[in-house]
């Protein structure tokens, strides 16, 4: 697999596009990225009547919180803190030095936590699955492991918690902690990830990226200070990646009042590389993506499972993180999660984080029984179903061609 993949790079490729381009600037809600929160669908796309639920295969992503650290907040309140100090902060400034101020007194306490509208985002899916597959649900077992970060555990536990209310007849078994870390965190854990991430065989290619599109204009609204280019492009930086995680918090921030639609399409774009970057498949190493090998394989497994009838779960969730995600998502190839090209000045054209992993983000397998007795699989991403075969467009997949394309993903 590693053999066929280095014979490609240099090589553009590319499954299904995204229709934003250069030429079609985002919004200033896409621009949030991977901190956007989560867009219900309109509805639950219906399976052929001639198909009937066997089971759901669920990972996913917490739901909105607060802003993870304090980390970018200080970096903002660094820059003006010392603009302040010489006397060169500008009424803009002292604008956002104010809002720094209240991210940090709301987010006492709360750094990272799970808040009221990611508790909604994780209601809502679950209340549409069991809208959308009442016979399934009733009665059924459901197995459901989180990581050990306490956002993902109170996402499971709203989840598993909407499923009871919708039908109380279910039996849910949940486990959460390091022991679920090699399928929700592997991150933590595959030495091969953690020695290309010590690497860093990007770093100078993303550097050269970020020193041309970042822009010193948003520091220099913030501050009548001469200061260097690395400072300011620092500065405006910092101030995009803590205003854009505000609104997953519950605070609604005008983006464009502090940045250009230009410029906040370059800065997402900066930010977006250094996901993909780290977080998929790249013309740098697949490892990124390998480490979703085992999530992969328990998902095949407890599929291969309800089917031959050793495990009773018919529905099996799993809650993690972005990083947990991004991987799974580019080693299985699904439209617009995976894109691999050496010039990475394409990849916003065709990889974009709120996309693949806006808040919420999830993927469901979801297993069909014919009356033939054959079995399909459909996989819905975020809810919308898409293609589970690369460069196939069909939907519902026999799951013995689907189980043989899973399994031929993995790395050797």
């Amino acid at each position: 697999m590693r053999n066929r993949f280095k014979a490609l790079l240099g090589t553009l490729i590319l499954f299904i596009s995204l229709p934003a381009t250069a030429s079609s600037p985002l919004s200033p809600e896409q621009c949030q990225g991977s901190a956007m929160p989560y867009i219900a669908p309109d509805r639950v796309v219906a399976h052929p009547d001639s198909l009937t639920p066997v089971m759901i295969n669920h990972v996913g992503r917490h739901g909105a919180r607060y802003l993870s650290s304090a980390s970018q907040v200080n970096k903002v309140l660094d820059f003006l803190n010392e603009a302040e100090k010489n006397g060169v902060l500008t009424p803009l400034g002292a604008e956002l030095r104010d809002l720094c101020n209240r991210v940090t007194a709301l987010s006492i306490g709360h750094w990272g936590a799970l808040d009221s509208l990611g508790m909604s985002e994780q209601e809502g899916i679950a209340r549409r699955l069991c809208q959308a597959y009442p016979q399934l649900v009733k009665n059924s077992t459901v197995e459901a492991i989180s990581s050990y970060v306490p956002r993902c555990i109170m996402s499971m536990d709203c989840f598993t918690h909407e499923m009871a209310r919708c039908d109380n007849t279910i039996t849910v078994y949940t486990s959460s902690g390091r022991i679920n870390s090699p399928l929700m965190r592997p991150f933590d854990l595959d030495s091969t990830y953690i020695g290309y991430v010590r690497r860093e065989p990007y770093k100078d290619a993303y550097k050269r990226y970020f020193d041309q599109l970042v822009s010193t204009a948003p520091a220099i609204r913030l501050t009548t200070a001469p200061l260097s280019d690395k400072k300011l492009r620092d500065g405006s930086f910092a101030a995009y990646r803590m205003l854009s995680g505000l609104q997953a918090m519950g605070l609604e921030v005008d983006l464009t009042h502090y940045f250009t639609i230009d410029e906040l399409n370059s800065l997402w774009a900066v930010h977006n590389l250094d996901q993909y970057l780290v977080r998929t498949a790249n013309c740098y190493s697949t490892a990124p993506a390998d480490i979703a090998a085992a999530l992969i394989r328990d998902l095949v497994s407890t599929t291969d499972r309800v089917i031959d009838g050793t495990l009773d779960a018919r529905i099996q969730l799993r809650f993690g993180h972005a990083e947990t995600m991004m991987p799974l998502l580019s080693l299985m190839r699904l439209p617009g999660c995976y894109y691999v090209s050496d010039d990475l000045a394409t990849v916003r054209d065709h990889w974009h984080n709120f996309h693949v992993v806006p808040m919420a983000s999830n993927l469901q397998l979801k297993l069909f029984r014919a009356p033939s007795g054959c079995y399909y699989v459909r996989a819905d991403l975020n809810e919308t179903p898409v293609p589970l075969i690369a460069g196939r467009p069909d939907i519902y997949v026999p799951w013995d061609e689907a189980r043989t394309y899973l399994l031929s993903l993995l790395p050797d």
